[in-house]
């Protein structure tokens, strides 16, 4: 309170201006400050009573006001909700006239359907009657038929009586000799229609396999190299061919000795000719010859010399043939022995035909046919890649080239199944467990059959068409027959007295079965029958 605060900081002051006792001016100070707080307690009752005062005025205002807003939120409330239910009720109406009407359409379609099914109803009893008197007519119509039928019968017995007494044949001889009629009949109709069918089926199945064939071809054009067995080196001077030959032929032994091949030198001139089986060996003896006649230095430490350098460079030319023809042909995942046993086919020719070129040239014709038949085209490629890969060891190992490649693939990596088969399978060794080895057959053909593709010896061309003709001939009622266009058609001549033309379409048949059964030729060859009826007349 600071009225006593005041006050008793003046005491001491006054007491040492007046100069009264200590007790006197305790006693003013104490009944000073008494005053002050009864004066201070009056004064805070006076002021708690106003703001109560005000804070119940301002009560009664807050209620007041309070009230004047609930009776008119009340009133507010009660205006919306009678709007709401006049609305309701409004939606309510307008939902039920809806319904009153939707249920007089269905009223109205049940009536409807009501006097269609009415209507049905009576065509179901018409129906019925029309058929009840069918029914009658038809059991009326069936006696009369079984009457007609007896009447038939015996008509008919009585026929084969008078035909049995006219002819002089029972009715089991009679119907014997009809049957053996009609079965030649039905033989000869029978023949037509197969040839018919056979003719239709065959036009289909070339123009199919002609489109698939021209397709390879042309998206397949490779470049062919034909080596022979006997590989020439050109000399410059017939003195150089006493050089190579060397003191008492210690020269030519040394190169045979350091290649395995032999030296040939005879009285042609400008030329040595370098032969071995071994187109490897070959190869390295004809480069390293070539080069002893380039250099001119030709003694036996030389040719030990030049025949090592030929042998690595060889070697380097037959891993970069293996890898080039890989990459060529997309083949993914291969061994490097097999890239390197494929570069070796680069030396080896079958026929005049550089074997590697062939098979990279299979394997694209075999992509392209598989890809026409719905296969995979890349493992067709893969199978046609490698199918002669054992020619590039076959004069090292015993064994046709199928079985050896076969070994060899499965040696180094290969598993896929279908490719092992096509490798052991392409030349008919093994049984085709997969369509990818006839689709390799089918392209190995296609590549050698290609004109200028392969050279045959005369003797062996001579000797195939004198077998074909005789295959031919061996019918007895063949008077002719001639082996035309290189041997890819025989033409047979019959006697028209002795064979019919369903004889002459069956004969063609058997002759072409056995060609392919006893003979072995690439591509087709096709059989014609020819038969001719001559008819002649002298005029006089």
């Amino acid at each position: 309170m600071p009225m006593g605060t005041e006050f008793i900081s003046t005491v001491p002051i006054a007491t040492a201006t007046t100069g009264l006792p200590v007790w006197e001016v305790a006693f003013i100070a104490l009944t000073t400050m008494l005053v002050g707080v009864a004066i201070g307690v009056l004064a805070v009752r006076y002021g708690a009573r106003s703001l109560v005062h005000k804070a119940k005025d301002h009560a009664q205002s807050v209620v007041d006001k309070a009230q004047a807003e609930s009776q008119a939120i009340t009133k507010q409330a009660q205006i919306d909700g009678q709007h709401a239910a006049d609305a309701h009720r409004v939606k309510v109406e307008a939902e039920l006239a809806q319904s009153r009407q939707d249920l007089k359409r269905d009223q109205q379609r049940l009536d409807k359907r009501e006097d269609g099914l009415e209507s049905k109803a009576a065509d179901l009893d018409q129906a019925r009657r029309d058929h009840e008197s069918q029914v009658a007519a038809l059991q009326t119509r069936r006696s009369e038929l079984d009457a007609l039928a007896a009447q038939v019968e015996a008509r008919d017995a009585q026929i084969t009586a008078t035909l049995s007494e006219v002819s002089g044949l029972s009715q089991d001889e009679a119907r014997d000799q009809f049957m053996v009629r009609v079965e030649e009949a039905s033989q000869e109709e029978a023949t037509t229609l197969r040839r018919t069918m056979l003719e239709a089926a065959e036009h289909d199945a070339k123009k199919d396999s002609r489109e698939i064939t021209l397709m390879a071809i042309q998206r397949f054009a490779g470049e062919h190299v034909a080596e022979s067995t006997l590989r020439s080196v050109k000399i410059t001077s017939e003195d150089m061919k006493g050089r190579v030959i060397g003191r008492e032929g210690r020269n030519i032994r040394a190169i045979e000795r350091a290649t395995g091949a032999d030296v040939l030198v005879d009285d042609t001139p400008g030329v040595i000719s370098v032969s071995c089986f071994d187109p490897i060996r070959r190869a390295i003896a004809g480069e390293a010859l070539q080069r002893l006649v380039d250099d001119g230095r030709v003694h036996p430490s030389r040719i030990e010399e030049i025949v090592e350098a030929t042998k690595a460079a060889v070697e380097e030319r037959i891993k970069e043939a293996g890898e080039a023809a890989v990459v060529e042909c997309s083949i993914r995942g291969l061994h490097p022995k097999i890239a390197e046993a494929m570069g070796k086919l680069h030396f080896r020719t079958s026929y005049g035909q550089n074997v590697l070129r062939h098979s990279v040239e299979v394997a694209s014709l075999s992509q392209v046919i598989a890809d026409q038949l719905g296969l995979d085209g890349a493992l067709a490629r893969r199978c046609g890649f490698l199918h002669d890969i054992g020619k590039a060891m076959d004069h090292e190992v015993e064994g046709g080239h199928p079985a050896i490649g076969m070994e060899f693939a499965r040696r180094y990596g290969e598993k896929d199944e279908a490719v092992l088969n096509a490798i052991g399978g392409h030349h008919g060794d093994i049984d085709a467990t997969t369509p990818y080895t006839p689709i390799v057959m089918a392209a190995d053909a296609l590549s050698g059959a290609r004109p200028g593709a392969r050279r045959e010896s005369m003797e062996h061309y001579v000797q195939r068409l004198r077998q074909l003709e005789g295959l031919a001939t061996e019918n007895p009622s063949v008077r002719e027959a001639y082996a035309v266009q290189a041997g890819r058609e025989v033409r047979v001549i019959v006697d028209s007295g002795k064979c019919s033309d369903n004889d002459a379409f069956t004969l063609a048949e058997k002759i072409a079965v056995r060609v392919e059964e006893e003979m072995t030729f690439p591509g087709e060859i096709k059989v014609t029958v020819l038969r001719e009826t001559r008819a002649e007349a002298t005029a006089r």
